[in-house]
């Protein structure tokens, strides 16, 4: 089975064809197709390839599916002895893709 290590939103993922995964949010609509062209690496069948540090003429295709917000996180800053106190919440923006195609230039 062939997969990918692509990078977006400054995080890396493995990406198989057809994974379902949450990414950060892309400025893209539902439905609408997206390439990840910053691509370190394609493994598989016949080894793997390492980029330095991307690969030249590899690619990832997706469909996005949604967008969201995750769980919320609490955020809470005091300062000892200061009656210094902050409460604060944090719902991260996700985009969720489904992988379709892993394209691999052999040249």
């Amino acid at each position: 089975m062939v997969y990918a290590i692509v990078e977006t939103g400054g995080k890396q993922y493995r990406v198989t064809e057809g994974d379902i995964c949450r990414v950060e949010k892309l400025d893209a609509g539902e439905g609408a197709e997206v390439f990840f062209d910053r691509v370190l690496a394609v493994g598989g069948n016949g080894g793997v390839e390492v980029g330095n540090p991307y690969l030249e003429g590899a690619r990832v295709s997706a469909r996005i599916l949604s967008h969201g917000k995750g769980k919320k996180i609490i955020v809470y800053k005091y300062k000892a002895k200061k009656n210094y106190r902050r409460k604060m919440g944090h719902r991260q923006l996700f985009t969720q893709v489904v992988i379709q195609k892993i394209e691999r230039d052999s040249g």
